[in-house]
Formats: structure tokens, C-alpha cells, sequence
């Protein structure tokens, strides 16, 4: 699951340079909550939530699908509602309410998949070793 987490992850971080660039080119910055949100829910923790999950194949795969189908519908959900409440539409405030419960309960899933499911493997020990040789 982690090519998945990282190809999202980059989407994630071209609607955040988007969102960078549109308040840059427009000096209205009314939607910098969901700039960062976007840049650090979507782009940093996708990318790491894809380089643990590519590099630690231990942990359980079933649950990392979970983890992905739940925080990727979570994240337009929570996003689209924060970027309509930051410019006034308070009609938004219920999506924000689901997006940011389904984006936490996901990352239940990964917390309980990393602390409970994650084993060393030899496999990642190998990677490390073959690392440390480079």
C-alpha cells in the first residue's frame, strides 16, 4: 500500500502548491488554513503514511487499505468544507465535522496497524544492513 499513499500524496501536495500559488498571485490569504492543512495532512504525512507501509511489508495490508480508502475520503471532504467555511459559507461546518472524524478514525487505523502489527522483519533488516553498506 505504499505506492498508493504516495501517488495521492503528490496530488495532495499539487493542490497545496495550487492553493500557495492563488493566494500568492491574488494576496488574499483567507485560505491558509487549508493550505497548511492540505500540506501537511495531504503531501507530508500521505508520503510518510507511503514510505512506512513500502518499507515495513509486516504490517498488515488489510488495514493499510482501510487506513487508505478511509483518510482519502476524509481528506477532499474535510478540505473542500474547511476552504468554503475560511471564505464565510458556515453551511460548510458539518463536512468539516465528518472529514476531520473520518481523517482521525484513519489514523486510528494506521496508530493501531504501526503499534500492534508492525513486526521486524528480516526483510527490513536486510534493507537496513544493505543501507549501512552504501
Amino acid at each position: 500500500m505504499g505506492i498508493p499513499f504516495l501517488k495521492m500524496a503528490v496530488v495532495y501536495f499539487l493542490v497545496g502548491i495550487g492553493y500557495g500559488i492563488y493566494m500568492d498571485m491574488t494576496q488574499d490569504f483567507a485560505l491558509k488554513g487549508a493550505h497548511a492543512h492540505i500540506n501537511l495532512a495531504g503531501w507530508a504525512s500521505m508520503a510518510l503514511f507511503g514510505i512506512i507501509y513500502h518499507y515495513f511489508q509486516s504490517i498488515d495490508n488489510s488495514l493499510a487499505k482501510v487506513h487508505f480508502w478511509l483518510y482519502n475520503i476524509a481528506m477532499p471532504i474535510f478540505m473542500v468544507s474547511l476552504s468554503f467555511v475560511l471564505i464565510g459559507n458556515l453551511s460548510f461546518v458539518p463536512g468539516i465535522i465528518v472529514g476531520s472524524n473520518l481523517l482521525a478514525i484513519a489514523v486510528l487505523v494506521f496508530a493501531y496497524n504501526v503499534l500492534f502489527k508492525l513486526k521486524a522483519s528480516n526483510e527490513a533488516k536486510l534493507k537496513q544492513e544493505q543501507n549501512m553498506q552504501v
